[in-house]
C-alpha cells in the first residue's frame, strides 16, 4: 500500500537555495539579536510594571465591590497577555536565529520557496512565503 503524500511537502518544486555572504548573515543576526535584546528589555519592564501594579492592588483592595474586584482582573488578564505576546515574539526571533544558522532562514517551512525580502524586512522572523501565510490565515 502506497504511504499519502505529505500535504506539506506535495507539490513542492525544488528550489536551489542560494548562499548568502558571510557579512549578509552577519547583518541579519546583528538585526534580530538587537531585535530580541530589544523584546527582552521591553519584556523585562511589562513583568517589573504587572508586579508593582499587583504589589498596588494587594494593598487597595479594601472595601472592592465584585464590579472593583472583575475590573481589576480583567486589568491583570490584560497585561499577563501583554507579556506572553511578547514573550511569543522573543521565541520567534530566537527560531529565527536558529534558522539562520541552520542556513533555513528566508526560506519557506512549507513550500520551500525563498521568502520576499519585503516580507522579511518587515516581518524579520517569518518563516512563511506571503502565500503560504495567506493560506495558513484562511484557515
Amino acid at each position: 500500500m502506497a504511504k499519502p503524500a505529505d500535504t506539506r511537502t506535495a507539490g513542492r518544486k525544488p528550489v536551489a537555495k542560494a548562499t548568502r555572504s558571510a557579512a549578509e548573515t552577519e547583518k541579519i543576526r546583528a538585526a534580530l539579536a538587537a531585535r530580541r535584546d530589544e523584546l527582552n528589555a521591553e519584556y523585562d519592564q511589562t513583568l517589573s510594571e504587572i508586579t508593582e501594579l499587583q504589589r498596588d492592588r494587594l494593598t487597595d483592595s479594601a472595601g472592592d465591590d465584585q464590579a472593583d474586584t472583575g475590573t481589576k482582573t480583567f486589568e491583570r488578564e490584560q497585561e499577563i497577555s501583554l507579556a506572553n505576546s511578547i514573550k511569543e515574539r522573543i521565541t520567534q526571533v530566537e527560531r529565527a536565529l536558529e534558522r539562520l544558522d541552520e542556513g533555513g532562514y528566508g526560506w519557506c517551512e512549507r513550500c520551500g520557496n525563498p521568502i520576499p525580502v519585503e516580507r522579511l524586512a518587515a516581518f524579520p522572523s517569518a518563516t512563511l512565503c506571503v502565500s503560504c501565510k495567506q493560506l495558513e490565515e484562511r484557515r
